[in-house]
């Protein structure tokens, strides 16, 4: 299994946004180049998440991008469902009527479990969690260097 781009930009994209939460709107081309991510695949990631109601968008030149709610209040797995949909490992966990093996498929039961604890883990990060831990981080890495 692997993360795609759109994912883990999405979430990089949202917790900068929480950084700046309480501020003025941040235009996407300075989240661009603090993220190192390309300002047109941005472009492309805010319209889920608009439509999402995660993000809010003001025009005009003291316009760009806010969070819609407090970091607090949007988890990691509110990005992904909006970026991605619903995480399903496998087809016939969310569909048995796909696979004629349901009932006797003991690694169905696998796929299921696997993905409810993704969904919890996803669900217990908050964007202030991220916040936090970017910050600790950041204090870390200023005293490796005194």
């Amino acid at each position: 299994m692997k993360l795609s781009t759109r994912s883990r930009y999405g979430v990089r994209m949202m917790s900068d946004l929480a950084e700046n939460f309480g501020k003025k709107p941040v235009f996407l081309k300075d989240i661009a180049k603090r993220e190192e991510i390309s300002e047109k695949y941005l472009s492309i990631i805010v319209i889920p998440l608009r439509g999402a109601g995660l993000i809010q968008s003001t025009r005009g030149a003291h316009g760009g991008y806010t969070l819609a709610k407090r970091p607090e209040e949007i988890s990691v797995q509110d990005i992904f469902d909006a970026l991605e949909g619903k995480i399903c490992l496998v087809d016939c966990v969310e569909n048995p009527k796909k696979c004629p093996r349901v009932g006797i498929c003991p690694t169905r039961d696998i796929w299921s479990v696997l993905g409810e604890k993704i969904r919890e883990t996803l669900n217990s990060v908050t964007l202030a969690d991220l916040v936090k831990t970017r910050r600790e981080k950041a204090g870390n890495n200023i005293m490796s260097y005194i």
